[in-house]
């Protein structure tokens, strides 16, 4: 894979990580929450309804600051991240400090747009109706958090009930409910990628005065958006996702990508159609929590080559991938 083509969806990936990730308010269980259900017993109920508060609040909080990223193996970056809320739509920037100095932004996303990840992150209509949602592929606990960029904090966990996903460690402000440090865990319990608020204002104002070399803006898909003319037929899909995973609204990039959630992790399988086959093999690569798993091989007599990109194990990234057949 093209090393610019890589680090691209690295950064949309890290764009969704830092930007997207909702707030919520913490301290006393929100008003009128839900009751407890059998069905989520072993999951703490305050934090559940905390959870389906987070994007709630989402589109509530004005803030800038700087933001540091540590990934497993690598050197730490750091980044200036900035949110803003204004007529009936928000806007991000994240700016690379360290590195390429690449800026990924987000203007003017329309607040009434709740896509399919946040979505199932709306957990009250779920525990209204005796059902758990995310919290059947995930037990969540809420403690006493620690302190982050001078903000007390509220901990909220998220372990993952097989194997086929990653836990997360969140902490929020005890104030304001916005995400100060985020932590994703694998099985053995080790941190593979940690970020965390180093400096936190609350207000609109961007932070200016960083040198940027690369940017990329990320669109907001809508009726009107032009469909760009298939390369790929996209009449593929995976027919194993682990238990949760549901396409979300991504448009199609001319039929070769198809996007999966199951509103913590995120990851996209990419299809190439190949004139000839190649020798069977796979290249593996990751960058903190995020996996990227290609192979070449046949679907349905066809040669392909199929990537999985996102925050999964390597193992899910390749059981989907074996998985891939063409549509009838």
């Amino acid at each position: 894979m093209p090393a610019s083509r890589y680090t691209s969806r690295l950064y949309k990936v890290l764009a969704a990580t830092l930007i997207s990730l909702p707030v919520t308010l913490a301290g006393a269980s929100p008003e009128g929450a839900s009751s407890p259900t059998s069905h989520c017993s072993d999951s703490d109920m305050e934090a559940l309804q905390w959870l389906d508060r987070m994007v709630r609040s989402a589109d509530q909080a004005n803030y800038h600051g700087v933001v540091t990223l540590q990934r497993q193996g690598e050197d730490m970056q750091v980044m200036q991240v900035a949110s803003s809320v204004d007529d009936g739509a928000s806007s991000e920037r994240l700016t690379q400090l360290t590195g390429q100095g690449a800026e990924v932004q987000r203007p003017e996303h329309p607040l009434q747009c709740i896509h399919p990840g946040h979505r199932l992150l709306l957990l009250q209509d779920a525990l209204a109706s005796g059902e758990c949602g995310l919290a059947e592929h995930y037990r969540f606990q809420i403690s006493e958090g620690s302190r982050v960029a001078g903000r007390r904090a509220v901990r909220l966990e998220a372990t993952p009930r097989d194997l086929y996903r990653y836990g997360y460690v969140l902490e929020l402000d005890r104030d304001t409910g916005l995400l100060l440090r985020s932590e994703t865990i694998d099985r053995d319990h080790r941190v593979l990628e940690k970020y965390q608020f180093a400096d936190l204002t609350y207000d609109g104002r961007a932070a200016d005065g960083a040198e940027i070399s690369l940017v990329h803006e990320a669109h907001h898909p809508g009726p009107e958006s032009p469909v760009a003319q298939e390369t790929v037929s996209s009449n593929w899909s995976p027919h194993w996702l682990p238990k949760g995973f549901t396409p979300t609204d991504a448009p199609p990039d001319n039929g070769s990508r198809k996007t999966f959630t199951d509103g913590l992790a995120v990851f996209s399988v990419f299809v190439e159609e190949l004139e000839r086959p190649i020798r069977p093999g796979e290249g593996m690569k990751r960058a903190g929590s995020t996996t990227v798993y290609t192979r070449g091989m046949e679907v349905d007599q066809m040669p392909v080559l199929v990537t999985v990109i996102g925050e999964i194990p390597v193992n899910t990234a390749r059981m989907v991938a074996d998985s891939l057949r063409w549509s009838q």
